[in-house]
């Protein structure tokens, strides 16, 4: 154990169940002689998403007082000239291709997951036996069945653990949320969402990893349904019934970019459902990558008794409010850049936008006081399960073309 190492041993109760947490951290002094704890981040798998959770953990602690600094250890990788190049740009100190080894490491106190669905379970469960915090990219899994194992292993190790649904810490859904529980727009009775891509139209896109089963367990289900769904969760509350549709446009597409040799898609090019909440609200939810046009769209409409929200994540610093006012109401945006917004206060003066990048930044930051306090962060691996059994629903009712419980 290196100078300045100690162990914490701490219990902390969630739904009155008692878990114990052992962290292995270095202390260092910050500024004005106090001292302040290391925690020493792994993270597993280096592309679009290990980009984002890096910048995440570079830039957490330069722009809020986070009670930890998190120290990028070591990023994990198959290939090791991708991930000693990804260490470099991103700032990693070390870079391994075995995560196994990376998840017993005795130096490593956060794991985080960026990999394809097909590894979320393993990866996880190794984790949490070796006692660590886990941190999953969305969806937790593949399948709900991997996502229960996922669940039943941080529970018994007693582990922190938390889903990175990222959407949810933009300001402006996190404002969204305030009005919501202050009752500004009373009783909802509808939710619309919408999250549509077109980067699949033309037919001679290759079969990436996203458009194979066993890889990503589904195609716009997984990938954009459960973000609609998680943020119907999180605003309306929880579904109980859903029916819906998946379809594939292409059934074919080269192997290899350029190649002539076709191979089979197997997951779903669109997904639409209705669905039921368990409070009397009724809502859609679409998710395609054949939407023509769009890149980014993911957009909710939220209908109450006593007003509405819109919001749509290519304009991530508006949100659409209506509120009954008399003869004179109507919609109004709001520009969530003001410092009592959420978030915001941690960034530029109003006015001054922020992007995409920094709904990670907002999430770690969460994950980093869940850690300090000792209780579990949201969205944890419970709503992951609960997530994922909307998503099994929707491919049950799918086949059945009937109405199917969650």
């Amino acid at each position: 154990m290196p100078d300045g190492a100690h162990v914490i041993t701490n219990l902390y109760l969630h739904h009155s169940v008692c878990y114990k947490h052992i962290l292995f951290t270095t202390d260092v002094e910050g500024s004005k002689g106090s001292v302040m704890k290391r925690l020493n981040v792994a993270m597993i798998g280096y592309q679009f998403m290990g980009k984002a959770h890096s910048n995440a953990w570079r830039q957490v602690g330069h722009f809020f007082d986070a009670p930890f600094e998190p120290v990028m250890k070591v990023v994990c990788g198959r290939g090791e000239a991708g991930v000693r190049e990804a260490a470099r740009r991103y700032g990693w100190e070390e870079y391994a291709t075995r995560w196994e080894e990376v998840v017993a490491r005795k130096d490593v106190d956060i794991v985080d997951i960026c990999t394809p669905g097909d590894t979320h379970m393993p990866i996880a469960v190794a984790a949490a036996r070796e006692g660590k915090v886990v941190f999953c990219e969305k969806p937790l899994a593949n399948t709900l069945r991997e996502a229960e194992a996922m669940l039943e292993a941080a529970e018994a190790n007693g582990v922190i653990h938390m889903l990175c649904h990222n959407y949810r810490r933009a300001p402006a859904v996190a404002l969204a949320k305030r009005i919501i529980e202050e009752g500004q727009i009373g009783q909802i009775h509808h939710y619309r969402g919408t999250y549509l891509q077109d980067w699949l139209v033309s037919p001679d896109f290759p079969r990436v990893w996203r458009l194979e089963k066993a890889r990503a367990g589904s195609g716009a289900l997984g990938d954009l349904v459960s973000h609609s769904a998680d943020l119907a969760r999180y605003l309306v509350g929880e579904i109980t019934e859903v029916t819906g549709l998946l379809h594939t446009f292409i059934a074919e597409r080269p192997a290899q970019s350029g190649g002539h040799e076709m191979a089979r898609v197997d997951v779903d090019d669109a997904a639409l459902a209705l669905v039921r909440f368990e409070n009397g609200a009724v809502g859609t939810i679409e998710g395609t990558r054949f939407a023509t046009g769009r890149k980014n769209y993911n957009r909710f409409e939220i209908n109450g008794g006593k007003g509405s929200i819109a919001f749509d994540i290519e304009s991530m610093n508006d949100l659409e409010v209506y509120v009954e006012e008399g003869p004179d109401s109507g919609w109004r945006k709001i520009s969530v850049t003001d410092p009592s917004h959420p978030y915001v206060n941690g960034w530029w003066p109003p006015g001054h936008v922020l992007g995409y990048e920094h709904t990670f930044t907002h999430t770690v930051l969460d994950l980093l006081k869940a850690v300090a306090e000792q209780k579990l962060p949201t969205p944890n691996f419970a709503d992951g399960v609960r997530n994922q059994r909307v998503l099994d629903a929707i491919e049950r009712a799918s086949e059945s073309k009937a109405w199917e419980k969650v």
